[in-house]
Protein backbone atom coordinates (compact mmCIF):
# COMPACT_ATOMS: atom_id res chain seq x y z
CA UNK A 1 0.00 0.00 0.00
CA UNK A 2 1.39 3.36 -1.00
CA UNK A 3 0.17 5.57 2.31
CA UNK A 4 0.87 9.34 2.83
CA UNK A 5 1.63 10.35 5.88
CA UNK A 6 0.82 14.28 6.98
CA UNK A 7 2.36 15.55 10.37
CA UNK A 8 1.95 18.92 11.73
CA UNK A 9 5.11 18.49 13.57
CA UNK A 10 8.36 16.23 13.82
CA UNK A 11 11.63 16.16 14.96
CA UNK A 12 13.81 17.84 16.10
CA UNK A 13 10.19 19.65 17.48
CA UNK A 14 9.50 18.52 21.11
CA UNK A 15 6.72 16.80 20.55
CA UNK A 16 5.05 13.87 22.01
CA UNK A 17 3.60 13.30 18.48
CA UNK A 18 6.69 13.04 16.98
CA UNK A 19 7.76 10.33 18.88
CA UNK A 20 4.24 8.61 17.95
CA UNK A 21 4.72 9.81 14.21
CA UNK A 22 8.25 8.19 13.75
CA UNK A 23 6.73 4.84 15.67
CA UNK A 24 4.10 4.44 13.13
CA UNK A 25 6.49 5.03 10.11
CA UNK A 26 8.73 2.69 11.42
CA UNK A 27 5.62 -0.18 11.95
CA UNK A 28 4.62 0.63 8.18
CA UNK A 29 8.09 0.14 6.61
CA UNK A 30 8.81 -2.62 8.28
CA UNK A 31 5.20 -4.08 6.79
CA UNK A 32 6.22 -3.37 3.46
CA UNK A 33 4.34 -0.29 2.53
CA UNK A 34 5.90 2.40 0.79
CA UNK A 35 5.28 5.26 2.68
CA UNK A 36 5.81 8.93 2.46
CA UNK A 37 5.66 11.98 5.54
CA UNK A 38 4.92 15.39 4.38
CA UNK A 39 6.10 17.11 7.28
CA UNK A 40 5.56 21.11 8.25
CA UNK A 41 8.55 22.23 10.44
CA UNK A 42 9.22 26.19 12.09
CA UNK A 43 12.04 27.64 10.04
CA UNK A 44 12.03 30.73 12.52
CA UNK A 45 15.27 30.68 15.15
CA UNK A 46 12.52 32.46 17.80
CA UNK A 47 9.69 30.06 17.06
CA UNK A 48 12.39 27.10 16.64
CA UNK A 49 13.52 28.03 20.30
CA UNK A 50 9.59 27.45 21.60
CA UNK A 51 9.33 24.04 20.45
CA UNK A 52 12.53 23.20 18.25
CA UNK A 53 12.31 23.59 14.54
CA UNK A 54 14.27 22.91 11.40
CA UNK A 55 13.23 20.52 8.16
CA UNK A 56 12.81 17.23 9.20
CA UNK A 57 15.55 14.34 9.21
CA UNK A 58 15.93 11.03 7.23
CA UNK A 59 13.44 8.31 8.47
CA UNK A 60 14.83 5.04 6.75
CA UNK A 61 12.25 4.02 4.35
CA UNK A 62 10.90 6.81 4.10
CA UNK A 63 10.31 9.78 1.71
CA UNK A 64 10.31 12.75 3.79
CA UNK A 65 8.74 15.68 2.69
CA UNK A 66 9.16 18.97 4.64
CA UNK A 67 6.96 22.51 4.26
CA UNK A 68 8.48 25.35 6.24
CA UNK A 69 5.19 26.95 7.91
CA UNK A 70 5.80 30.09 6.13
CA UNK A 71 1.79 31.04 6.78
CA UNK A 72 1.92 30.08 10.38
CA UNK A 73 5.21 31.97 10.89
CA UNK A 74 3.61 35.00 9.37
CA UNK A 75 1.03 36.11 11.34
CA UNK A 76 -0.83 32.67 12.29
CA UNK A 77 -2.11 32.21 8.47
CA UNK A 78 -2.76 28.92 8.69
CA UNK A 79 -4.80 28.69 5.44
CA UNK A 80 -1.55 29.85 3.45
CA UNK A 81 0.04 26.67 4.47
CA UNK A 82 -2.78 24.51 4.16
CA UNK A 83 -3.04 25.49 0.06
CA UNK A 84 0.87 24.39 0.37
CA UNK A 85 0.00 20.90 2.00
CA UNK A 86 -2.64 20.36 -0.67
CA UNK A 87 -0.32 21.03 -3.63
CA UNK A 88 2.11 18.74 -1.93
CA UNK A 89 0.21 15.97 -1.86
CA UNK A 90 -0.96 16.14 -5.04
CA UNK A 91 2.02 17.33 -6.67
CA UNK A 92 3.73 13.67 -4.93
CA UNK A 93 -0.06 12.11 -6.27
CA UNK A 94 0.65 13.25 -9.88
CA UNK A 95 4.28 11.47 -9.90
CA UNK A 96 3.50 8.32 -7.45
CA UNK A 97 -0.12 8.05 -6.89
CA UNK A 98 -0.81 6.68 -2.94
CA UNK A 99 -3.95 4.65 -2.23
CA UNK A 100 -4.56 6.39 0.66
CA UNK A 101 -3.57 9.79 3.45
CA UNK A 102 -3.55 9.70 6.97
CA UNK A 103 -2.98 13.13 8.76
CA UNK A 104 -1.82 13.76 12.01
CA UNK A 105 -3.81 16.41 13.81
CA UNK A 106 -7.24 17.25 12.56
CA UNK A 107 -6.50 21.22 11.94
CA UNK A 108 -4.39 22.25 10.11
CA UNK A 109 -2.80 19.04 8.63
CA UNK A 110 -6.34 16.79 8.93
CA UNK A 111 -8.17 19.60 6.97
CA UNK A 112 -5.77 20.13 4.44
CA UNK A 113 -5.51 16.00 4.00
CA UNK A 114 -9.14 16.24 3.51
CA UNK A 115 -9.27 19.07 1.07
CA UNK A 116 -6.43 16.78 -0.62
CA UNK A 117 -8.58 13.38 -0.15
CA UNK A 118 -11.93 14.86 -2.11
CA UNK A 119 -9.74 16.42 -4.99
CA UNK A 120 -7.88 13.27 -5.62
CA UNK A 121 -10.32 10.82 -5.10
CA UNK A 122 -8.85 9.08 -1.80
CA UNK A 123 -9.78 7.67 0.90
CA UNK A 124 -9.01 9.55 4.51
CA UNK A 125 -7.39 8.51 8.19
CA UNK A 126 -7.37 11.47 10.61
CA UNK A 127 -5.66 10.58 14.60
CA UNK A 128 -7.14 13.36 16.67
CA UNK A 129 -4.46 14.61 18.56
CA UNK A 130 -4.21 16.70 22.27
CA UNK A 131 -4.91 20.62 20.85
CA UNK A 132 -7.72 19.27 18.79
CA UNK A 133 -10.01 18.13 21.10
CA UNK A 134 -8.62 20.38 23.76
CA UNK A 135 -9.22 23.88 22.33
CA UNK A 136 -9.20 23.67 18.38
CA UNK A 137 -12.58 24.86 17.87
CA UNK A 138 -13.02 27.07 20.67
CA UNK A 139 -10.66 29.52 19.74
CA UNK A 140 -12.66 30.78 16.42
CA UNK A 141 -15.45 29.73 14.18
CA UNK A 142 -12.86 29.32 11.29
CA UNK A 143 -11.51 26.36 12.71
CA UNK A 144 -14.53 25.24 14.39
CA UNK A 145 -16.00 24.92 11.50
CA UNK A 146 -12.90 22.74 9.86
CA UNK A 147 -12.61 20.74 12.45
CA UNK A 148 -16.50 19.84 12.82
CA UNK A 149 -16.17 18.89 8.79
CA UNK A 150 -12.90 16.49 9.46
CA UNK A 151 -14.73 15.20 11.91
CA UNK A 152 -18.28 14.26 10.25
CA UNK A 153 -16.04 13.31 7.31
CA UNK A 154 -12.67 11.64 7.23
CA UNK A 155 -13.17 7.88 6.60
CA UNK A 156 -11.83 6.91 9.74
CA UNK A 157 -10.98 8.46 13.15
CA UNK A 158 -8.38 7.71 15.31
CA UNK A 159 -8.01 8.53 18.59
CA UNK A 160 -6.32 7.75 21.91
CA UNK A 161 -8.78 6.68 24.61
CA UNK A 162 -12.30 6.67 25.88
CA UNK A 163 -12.13 10.03 28.27
CA UNK A 164 -10.62 12.00 25.34
CA UNK A 165 -13.77 10.85 22.59
CA UNK A 166 -15.82 12.09 25.40
CA UNK A 167 -14.04 15.31 25.61
CA UNK A 168 -14.57 16.07 21.74
CA UNK A 169 -17.49 14.55 21.84
CA UNK A 170 -19.18 17.37 24.92
CA UNK A 171 -17.21 19.99 22.88
CA UNK A 172 -18.26 19.69 19.50
CA UNK A 173 -20.88 17.13 19.31
CA UNK A 174 -19.07 14.14 17.58
CA UNK A 175 -20.99 11.03 18.32
CA UNK A 176 -18.98 8.24 19.66
CA UNK A 177 -19.35 5.64 16.95
CA UNK A 178 -17.14 7.98 14.97
CA UNK A 179 -14.25 7.09 16.73
CA UNK A 180 -12.00 4.23 16.60
CA UNK A 181 -9.60 3.96 19.75
CA UNK A 182 -5.78 3.31 18.84
CA UNK A 183 -4.03 3.50 22.85
CA UNK A 184 -0.40 5.55 22.56
CA UNK A 185 2.12 2.83 22.39
CA UNK A 186 5.74 2.54 23.44
CA UNK A 187 9.08 1.11 21.80
CA UNK A 188 9.48 -1.73 24.98
CA UNK A 189 12.75 -2.29 22.96
CA UNK A 190 13.81 1.52 22.73
CA UNK A 191 12.61 2.16 26.16
CA UNK A 192 14.00 -0.20 29.14
CA UNK A 193 14.45 -0.38 32.99
CA UNK A 194 18.17 0.46 33.91
CA UNK A 195 19.96 -2.28 34.58
CA UNK A 196 21.47 -1.69 37.66
CA UNK A 197 20.32 -0.60 41.33
CA UNK A 198 20.07 3.21 41.48
CA UNK A 199 22.23 4.80 43.48
CA UNK A 200 22.06 5.72 47.03
CA UNK A 201 21.25 9.31 47.57
CA UNK A 202 18.48 11.36 46.72
CA UNK A 203 14.90 10.21 44.89
CA UNK A 204 15.22 11.85 41.31
CA UNK A 205 12.14 13.37 40.09
CA UNK A 206 12.03 13.97 36.34
CA UNK A 207 9.63 16.29 34.22
CA UNK A 208 10.49 15.74 30.33
CA UNK A 209 8.28 17.08 27.45
CA UNK A 210 7.05 20.34 26.38
CA UNK A 211 7.98 22.95 29.11
CA UNK A 212 4.41 24.63 29.12
CA UNK A 213 2.27 25.55 32.37
CA UNK A 214 -0.56 23.31 30.21
CA UNK A 215 1.29 20.48 31.02
CA UNK A 216 1.81 21.82 34.76
CA UNK A 217 5.63 22.13 34.47
CA UNK A 218 5.23 25.40 36.89
CA UNK A 219 2.46 23.56 39.62
CA UNK A 220 5.78 21.09 39.85
CA UNK A 221 7.87 23.84 41.13
CA UNK A 222 5.02 25.56 43.32
CA UNK A 223 4.69 22.56 44.62
CA UNK A 224 8.31 21.22 45.34
CA UNK A 225 9.00 23.50 48.63
CA UNK A 226 6.22 21.32 50.36
CA UNK A 227 7.90 18.22 49.34
CA UNK A 228 9.89 16.16 52.39
CA UNK A 229 12.66 13.89 52.07
CA UNK A 230 15.84 13.70 50.28
CA UNK A 231 15.30 14.52 46.48
CA UNK A 232 16.65 16.19 43.32
CA UNK A 233 13.97 17.35 40.58
CA UNK A 234 15.33 17.48 36.36
CA UNK A 235 13.07 19.81 34.07
CA UNK A 236 14.01 18.24 30.59
CA UNK A 237 12.95 19.83 27.23
CA UNK A 238 11.70 22.77 25.34
CA UNK A 239 9.18 25.11 25.33
CA UNK A 240 7.45 28.20 25.70
CA UNK A 241 7.92 28.41 29.53
CA UNK A 242 11.29 27.54 29.95
CA UNK A 243 11.78 31.09 30.95
CA UNK A 244 8.80 31.43 33.60
CA UNK A 245 9.99 27.90 34.97
CA UNK A 246 13.27 28.92 34.94
CA UNK A 247 12.49 31.93 36.77
CA UNK A 248 9.70 30.45 39.34
CA UNK A 249 12.94 28.04 40.26
CA UNK A 250 15.25 30.71 41.18
CA UNK A 251 11.86 33.11 43.04
CA UNK A 252 11.08 29.84 45.32
CA UNK A 253 15.00 29.07 46.15
CA UNK A 254 15.19 25.73 44.27
CA UNK A 255 18.37 26.12 41.66
CA UNK A 256 20.48 24.06 43.77
CA UNK A 257 17.73 21.01 44.09
CA UNK A 258 16.55 21.87 40.14
CA UNK A 259 18.27 20.78 37.31
CA UNK A 260 17.00 22.50 33.92
CA UNK A 261 18.61 19.93 31.33
CA UNK A 262 17.40 21.25 27.94
CA UNK A 263 16.33 19.52 24.74
CA UNK A 264 16.88 15.67 24.57
CA UNK A 265 17.49 13.59 21.53
CA UNK A 266 14.79 10.68 21.27
CA UNK A 267 17.49 8.55 20.92
CA UNK A 268 19.37 9.71 24.09
CA UNK A 269 15.64 9.60 25.97
CA UNK A 270 15.82 6.21 27.51
CA UNK A 271 19.00 6.87 29.54
CA UNK A 272 17.24 10.21 30.83
CA UNK A 273 14.50 8.35 32.08
CA UNK A 274 16.85 5.52 33.12
CA UNK A 275 19.10 8.33 35.02
CA UNK A 276 15.59 9.08 37.24
CA UNK A 277 13.42 6.98 39.65
CA UNK A 278 9.99 8.73 39.52
CA UNK A 279 8.14 10.61 36.51
CA UNK A 280 5.74 13.57 37.20
CA UNK A 281 3.53 15.17 35.09
CA UNK A 282 0.87 17.02 36.54
CA UNK A 283 -0.69 17.47 33.26
CA UNK A 284 -3.98 19.10 33.05
CA UNK A 285 -5.15 17.33 29.55
CA UNK A 286 -3.75 14.81 27.17
CA UNK A 287 -4.79 13.25 23.83
CA UNK A 288 -2.61 10.15 24.99
CA UNK A 289 0.89 10.78 27.46
CA UNK A 290 3.53 8.93 25.27
CA UNK A 291 5.99 10.06 27.45
CA UNK A 292 4.39 8.64 30.54
CA UNK A 293 4.05 5.34 28.97
CA UNK A 294 7.92 6.03 28.22
CA UNK A 295 8.73 6.54 31.74
CA UNK A 296 6.56 3.30 32.65
CA UNK A 297 8.76 1.10 30.35
CA UNK A 298 11.77 2.63 31.79
CA UNK A 299 10.50 1.44 35.53
CA UNK A 300 10.03 4.93 36.95
CA UNK A 301 7.00 5.55 39.01
CA UNK A 302 4.50 7.47 37.18
CA UNK A 303 2.92 10.62 39.51
CA UNK A 304 0.22 12.33 37.11
CA UNK A 305 -2.85 13.33 37.52
CA UNK A 306 -6.86 13.04 37.03
CA UNK A 307 -6.81 14.34 33.67
CA UNK A 308 -8.18 13.45 29.89
CA UNK A 309 -5.69 10.72 28.01
CA UNK A 310 -4.21 10.19 31.51
CA UNK A 311 -7.36 8.43 33.16
CA UNK A 312 -6.97 5.79 30.36
CA UNK A 313 -3.60 4.31 31.08
CA UNK A 314 -2.76 5.56 35.16
CA UNK A 315 -4.89 4.30 38.09
CA UNK A 316 -4.89 5.42 41.37
CA UNK A 317 -2.31 3.23 43.81
CA UNK A 318 -2.60 0.51 41.17
CA UNK A 319 -0.01 1.40 38.72
CA UNK A 320 -0.09 5.24 39.50
CA UNK A 321 -0.47 7.94 41.83
CA UNK A 322 -3.22 11.13 40.65
CA UNK A 323 -3.74 14.49 41.98
CA UNK A 324 -6.60 16.83 40.48
CA UNK A 325 -4.66 19.10 37.92
CA UNK A 326 -4.02 22.76 39.12
CA UNK A 327 -3.86 20.84 43.38
CA UNK A 328 -0.17 21.88 44.15
CA UNK A 329 -1.20 20.78 48.11
CA UNK A 330 -2.11 17.29 46.41
CA UNK A 331 0.81 16.69 44.58
CA UNK A 332 3.26 17.93 47.42
CA UNK A 333 1.71 15.41 49.54
CA UNK A 334 1.79 13.24 46.99
CA UNK A 335 5.57 13.57 45.99
CA UNK A 336 6.26 13.48 49.49
CA UNK A 337 4.87 9.82 49.83
CA UNK A 338 6.33 8.63 46.82
CA UNK A 339 9.74 9.41 48.40
CA UNK A 340 9.35 8.45 51.47
CA UNK A 341 8.23 5.13 50.27
CA UNK A 342 10.44 3.13 48.30
CA UNK A 343 8.21 -0.04 48.91
CA UNK A 344 5.42 2.15 46.88
CA UNK A 345 7.63 3.29 44.72
CA UNK A 346 8.27 -0.03 43.90
CA UNK A 347 4.79 -1.28 43.70
CA UNK A 348 3.82 1.20 41.72
CA UNK A 349 6.78 1.21 39.37
CA UNK A 350 6.74 -2.83 38.82
CA UNK A 351 2.67 -2.51 38.15
CA UNK A 352 3.23 0.08 35.37
CA UNK A 353 6.29 -1.47 33.54
CA UNK A 354 4.38 -4.89 33.44
CA UNK A 355 1.13 -3.30 31.70
CA UNK A 356 2.86 -1.34 29.79
CA UNK A 357 4.97 -4.42 28.04
CA UNK A 358 1.50 -6.27 27.99
CA UNK A 359 -1.07 -3.30 26.58
CA UNK A 360 1.38 -1.01 24.84
CA UNK A 361 3.35 -2.79 22.45
CA UNK A 362 4.25 -0.56 19.06
CA UNK A 363 3.79 -4.40 17.27
CA UNK A 364 -0.04 -4.65 18.13
CA UNK A 365 -1.15 -0.79 17.51
CA UNK A 366 0.91 -0.97 14.36
CA UNK A 367 -0.94 -3.87 13.45
CA UNK A 368 -4.61 -2.38 14.70
CA UNK A 369 -3.93 1.16 12.26
CA UNK A 370 -2.62 -1.34 9.02
CA UNK A 371 -6.08 -3.02 9.37
CA UNK A 372 -8.47 -0.07 9.20
CA UNK A 373 -5.82 1.60 6.34
CA UNK A 374 -7.27 -1.84 4.52
CA UNK A 375 -10.74 -1.58 5.65
CA UNK A 376 -11.03 2.35 4.23
CA UNK A 377 -9.39 1.34 0.63
CA UNK A 378 -11.79 2.17 -1.94
CA UNK A 379 -13.55 5.17 0.16
CA UNK A 380 -12.93 8.29 -1.30
CA UNK A 381 -13.80 11.38 1.00
CA UNK A 382 -16.68 13.55 -0.62
CA UNK A 383 -19.75 16.00 -0.12
CA UNK A 384 -18.18 18.65 2.36
CA UNK A 385 -17.50 22.16 1.48
CA UNK A 386 -14.12 22.82 1.14
CA UNK A 387 -15.02 26.83 2.04
CA UNK A 388 -14.60 28.29 5.30
CA UNK A 389 -15.64 31.93 6.67
CA UNK A 390 -12.74 33.86 8.23
CA UNK A 391 -13.17 35.03 11.69
CA UNK A 392 -10.74 36.33 14.03
CA UNK A 393 -8.64 33.73 16.03
CA UNK A 394 -7.05 34.15 19.47
CA UNK A 395 -4.22 31.45 17.82
CA UNK A 396 -3.48 33.89 14.80
CA UNK A 397 -0.78 35.61 17.11
CA UNK A 398 0.31 33.08 19.15
CA UNK A 399 0.29 29.65 16.45
CA UNK A 400 2.83 27.47 18.30
CA UNK A 401 0.13 27.06 20.85
CA UNK A 402 -2.69 25.72 18.35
Amino acid sequence: MRICFVSRRFFPAISGMSIYAINLLRQLVAAGHDVTMISQYYGDPARARVYGGGPPPPVPGVRVVGLEALGEQDGGDFERDIDAMVEAIARDHAAHPFDLLHAQYGYPTGWATMIAAQRLGLPCVVSIQGGDGHWVGSCCETHRLAMVRVLDHAGALLIGGASFAGEVHDRLGTPLDRFTIVPGAVDTDHFTPAVTTAPEGPVRLLYHGRVDRRKGVLDFLQALPAVRGDWHATISGIGPDVDPAQALATELQLTDRVTFSGYADYDAVPELYRAHDVFVSPTYAEGFSNTILEAMACGLAVVSCHAVGVVDCVREDENGMLTDPGDVPALAASLTRIITDTSLRTRLATAALEECRRVYSWDAVGQQIVGIYRDLRGHPQTGFDTTLPMTPCRFRSEPHLL
